[in-house]
């Protein structure tokens, strides 16, 4: 067993790529799911389709004595027609102004309707050109949305909080933010909680879904399940094209439509893409919880070394317990925030720490906050971990931004 274990901990499989494994079967797996559902509810209909379809065809060649290749041949100049654009019913222009500048809209937030596409070779070409950094400009557009709206939330989450406090006494009446005061008690590195950002984020998508869909039920006659399924479908960039907002030729109070329909897809992209992000954090705690119950316990040099090495940037079921009672037991003021949290990452007591630095206590909690707010570079200092270890874009926003996701947990 012992020998195992001295394997194990050879083996270059460490944490993260052991996250990133499981991921990968855990996707692998939903994806073979998702396709079982999906061909058991829509094969059927699929099949159906194509023998009406076929009694269809048969029933009009005879009747109209047209051969079947013939037939066949108008259908195929006909679907090269739909691609184009082209519809029996009138509808809006695809290549004017405002027409081209949805097109170029769903090009860069990735949406991809598949309604309109370039038809000329010099049209493709410039498409992967300016794809290329429209795509990655509106991506970084998403992330600076997703960072701004994390902290106007959590602004007013602690607002919220300080008058909690308030109200059970815990906070003095003349508290002011920015003072002194604002350095003790349970406010020293507050962040809001990643599970309650995720329920307004979701909220405020539902909300903003539903409000869309009665547009779209109102304007374009679809009825109310389709109308949400368009608002999914767009909202998360997956984009079918099977429903497309705005295409017919005239609307009533046609503008003001086209400005609302504009708005809704601009705040519902923004928003699916933030909860999105704090889905998949939820996601990586879940894995490492998973990995935790999987970690090798066969020796306790084993243990105690995965222990003492072990990553803290996630919570897992229990966890805020025991770190609130190893926080009471060092020093009774400070709770589990800001118990135990060391400039580089590692864990080590609040005792120990005001002993190593010799700096009194004023000036821990001045660096404790500072660190809670973004980890200043001249206090961050011989850290063990590289450039990326605490994710990239939207990742590394939300390791900075919510409590259960920082380093310092």
């Amino acid at each position: 067993a012992v020998g195992s274990c001295r394997r194990r901990r050879l083996a270059p499989l460490n944490e993260d790529n052991g996250r990133f494994l499981l991921l990968a079967a855990l996707i692998a797996a939903y994806l073979s799911a998702g396709a079982t559902v999906f061909s058991a509810l829509e094969s059927p209909s699929e099949a159906a389709a194509q023998l009406r379809w076929n009694r269809t065809l048969h029933n009009f060649s005879r009747i109209f004595n047209i051969s079947p290749p013939e037939l066949r041949a108008f259908l195929r100049s006909y679907e090269a027609a739909r691609a184009a654009g082209i519809r029996v019913d009138a509808l809006r222009p695809r290549w004017d102004f405002p027409g081209a500048f949805y097109f170029v809209g769903t090009v860069v937030s990735t949406i991809g309707f598949g309604m309109t596409t370039p038809a000329t070779v010099a049209g493709k070409v410039f498409l992967i050109i300016y794809g290329l950094f429209g795509c990655a400009g509106t991506i970084l557009f998403f992330n600076l949305f997703l960072e701004r709206i994390i902290s106007l939330l959590a602004f007013v989450m602690k607002a919220c909080y300080e008058r909690q406090l308030r109200r059970n006494g815990l906070l003095p009446s003349n508290f002011r933010r920015g003072t002194a005061v604002a350095g003790v008690g349970s406010l020293v590195g507050w962040k809001p909680s990643v599970y309650h950002v995720m329920l307004i984020l979701g909220f405020f998508a539902i909300t903003l879904s539903c409000c869309a869909s009665a547009m779209y039920t109102a304007v374009e006659g679809w009825n109310y399940v389709d109308s949400l399924y368009y608002c999914f479908v767009t909202f998360s960039t997956i984009g079918f094209g099977d429903l497309v907002s705005s295409q017919n030729a005239a609307y009533q109070h046609q503008g003001l439509y086209r400005f609302g329909n504009f708005i809704f897809i601009l705040m519902g992209v923004c928003c699916i893409y933030s909860l999105f992000n704090v889905i998949s954090i939820v996601i990586k705690q879940i894995l490492n919880w998973v990995l935790k119950k999987l970690e090798c316990r066969c020796c306790p040099k084993c243990h105690k070394s995965s222990t003492r090495l072990s990553r803290r940037n996630a919570i897992t079921p229990g966890a805020r317990l025991r770190r609130h009672n190893v926080a009471v037991d060092v020093d009774g003021q400070y709770d589990s925030d800001t118990e135990g949290r060391r400039l580089s990452g590692e864990m080590i007591s609040m005792r120990e720490l005001t002993a190593s630095n010799k700096v009194s206590l004023a000036i821990l909690q001045k660096q404790l906050s500072e660190t809670a707010n973004g980890y200043p570079r001249n206090v961050c200092i011989n850290t063990r971990q590289n450039g990326f270890s605490a994710g990239v874009g939207a990742l590394a926003i939300m390791n900075n931004r919510l409590a259960e996701t920082s380093d310092s947990r």
